[in-house]
């Protein structure tokens, strides 16, 4: 099933990309299995944002289905997850999978945009350089982006878990923003920049998305992720992901709906 007013078009405006992959998860995995239940929970959507007032159906917006990561491993899926991005035209919108997955997309890009900049929705910091011996990992996912970027080019939202450690290396970020209102000074130095943003569903309150691997409590509500994605509307985001969502523990598939709403609504935002 493709996501929600997907279709075989020529030149898309965007294209969506399932990275089913959760080979790291250290709590509650699952997470593979949510680019199906995300394209499902969509078909009970409208395709009219009345927020925007855009409609998908007035977007190119193609579904080029799942890649094949069954079976590799973590550095493996990033590869896979790089080759597809690149090769994507359009806006590359990424369904996760677990947080690794995001490495892949922000390295192809990276390559495309010397100059990215990326703003990061989670609940963890994800800076250890390695996690129970590996350094590739949902854990390491930020740490592994610094090894290819500057880290005063990264704002991170919702953070509140985190070692010592992290916390400690945090300090080398652009900023660490506790709510969906980007600090002036970091949206200054972003505004001008081509932008990635990365959610992990995790970010949010678990009161709005239990349906994820690692929940954390006190986490954003719905209205600053709204907030954060009509800022980042006035700049120039040129990929997006949504990652995290864990359908076996998503009482009712409410997480994978507000994941299936918050995907079309970066896509109506960012499409351009």
């Amino acid at each position: 099933m493709p996501f929600l007013a997907a279709r075989a078009v020529p030149a898309p405006q965007a294209t969506i990309l399932g990275a089913p992959f959760d080979a790291t998860a250290t709590h509650r995995a699952g997470a593979r299995w949510a680019p199906a239940a995300i394209r499902w929970a969509s078909d009970g959507l409208e395709s009219y944002s009345p927020t925007q007032q855009r409609d998908l159906q007035e977007i190119r917006l193609a579904d080029a289905g799942d890649l094949d990561l069954a079976g590799v491993d973590a550095a493996q899926a990033v590869q896979r997850v790089r080759d597809a991005v690149a090769a994507a035209e359009g806006l590359p919108v990424l369904l996760g999978g677990e947080h690794t997955v995001t490495v892949g997309a922000v390295t192809a890009l990276l390559d495309r945009h010397a100059d990215l900049g990326l703003v990061v929705v989670d609940a963890h910091l994800d800076l250890r350089d390695d996690y129970a011996g590996a350094r590739w990992s949902h854990a390491t996912t930020l740490a592994r982006i610094l090894d290819r970027m500057d880290g005063r080019r990264i704002v991170v939202v919702g953070a509140r878990s985190g070692t010592r450690e992290e916390w400690a290396r945090a300090d080398g970020l652009l900023a660490v923003a506790p709510t969906g209102r980007l600090p002036h000074p970091a949206w200054a130095a972003l505004a001008d920049r081509p932008l990635y943003l990365s959610v992990d569903i995790d970010g949010l309150d678990p009161a709005h998305a239990p349906g994820t691997g690692n929940p954390e409590p006190l986490g954003l509500a719905v209205d600053d992720l709204v907030t954060l994605v009509s800022v980042l509307r006035q700049g120039r985001v040129v990929g997006c992901d949504l990652v995290e969502v864990s359908p076996p523990y998503d009482p009712g598939g409410r997480t994978a709906m507000l994941a299936a709403w918050l995907v079309r609504e970066m896509i109506l935002a960012f499409a351009r």
